[in-house]
């Protein structure tokens, strides 16, 4: 089973509009409504592919009523924290014509102490039927700086892989606490660890305790970064530390062409592809990169976030796979990874 903890949720609007003109008034029909947030959406996704999943969550206010309503109308196994604090929203403007997507997210009220132990308590709950821990998403402003590590802890104690997907800090703090996966894109990257080169900022989170590091580009694929050797991740977890001057595998994957639509749950569905494999056993990079990248692009051919379209099993067959050349990093390198900035 899939264990997914979201800490910041939202209910998720999103309106379609043939074309996003600024400082004009548009219309369109009624916005979708649906209980979202990234574990939310992973859950969504993996559950969907028949595979077991329970999302933990928290939920309050009127907003909240809508958000609990609507994830106990879609079936996905769930448990629900109740706070003081109204639920968040996160709004979409899906521009037809470009194929792009607006996002305004809400940056969420900050539970209390005891709410936050309630959660833990919820997540301690679950690990012991489930295969796999996703940590996804934004914390709300003001939360505690040792949520993130404690949770990651919970899992790893468990003998469970924890899968991070998170920005700032926090992707930082995950790598140290010893995620399994990280998966940034390359600007949460970049802010993180202060470096333009990916590959560099890869081998920061990899330094600090991460085993493997998902890299979303876009319409440029997805990265799978680890360490040399050894290959699996099971055997990484055996050595926390990457030397700092070894050699990077890299795996480069992406699809012939890109596809136009809504890229706002990509990145989930990749999270829930891997969350799949290492459920079931299944722990090369390699398959874990094509699966991710298969996942994400379907994820795009939907009009709402938490879905991936069924052609997913053709673009997987399609997804092109090569190995990319890494040097060690330079003794000259100004390398220090606890302040990589």
């Amino acid at each position: 089973m899939i264990l997914t903890v979201t800490p910041n949720p939202a209910l998720d609007l999103t309106w379609h509009l043939d074309s996003i003109r600024v400082a004009e008034t548009h219309r369109a029909d009624a916005a979708v409504a649906r209980a979202g947030g990234k574990g939310l959406n992973v859950a969504r996704v993996a559950h969907a592919q028949g595979a077991g999943a329970r999302a933990i969550t928290t939920v309050g206010g009127r907003t909240g009523e809508e958000f609990a309503a609507e994830l106990q109308a879609s079936g996905v196994p769930h448990r629900l924290v109740p706070v003081a604090g109204s639920t968040r929203r996160s709004i979409a403007l899906v521009d037809e014509s470009l194929g792009d997507t607006t996002v305004v997210n809400e940056r969420g009220i900050n539970p209390t102490d005891a709410e936050w132990a309630m959660l833990v308590g919820e997540v301690a709950d679950g690990l012991p039927g489930a295969g796999v821990l996703v940590i996804s998403g934004s914390l709300p402003p003001g939360a505690p700086d040792t949520l993130l590590p404690l949770l990651i802890g919970i899992g790893r104690d468990a003998g469970v892989p924890v899968i991070v997907d998170t920005s700032g800090p926090a992707l930082l703090q995950a790598a140290d606490a010893g995620a399994s996966v990280l998966k940034p894109n390359a600007a949460e990257l970049a802010e993180a660890t202060g470096l333009d080169d990916p590959i560099e900022g890869a081998r920061v989170l990899l330094d600090r305790g991460a085993s493997l590091v998902l890299l979303s580009r876009g319409a440029d694929g997805m990265l799978a970064i680890s360490a040399a050797a050894p290959r699996s991740l099971s055997e990484r977890s055996e050595t926390k530390r990457v030397d700092p001057l070894g050699t990077l595998h890299i795996l480069h994957a992406r699809l012939p062409a890109s596809l136009a639509g809504n890229p706002t749950g990509a990145g989930d569905a990749a999270v829930a592809a891997c969350a799949v494999l290492l459920d079931a056993g299944v722990d090369d990079p390699e398959q874990i990169l094509r699966r991710a990248t298969a996942w994400s692009a379907a994820a795009v051919l939907m009009p709402l976030a938490g879905e991936i379209h069924s052609s997913w099993p053709d673009l997987e067959r399609a997804v092109e796979i090569r190995p990319l050349p890494a040097e060690p990093a330079s003794p000259s390198h100004d390398y220090d990874p606890k302040d990589p900035e």
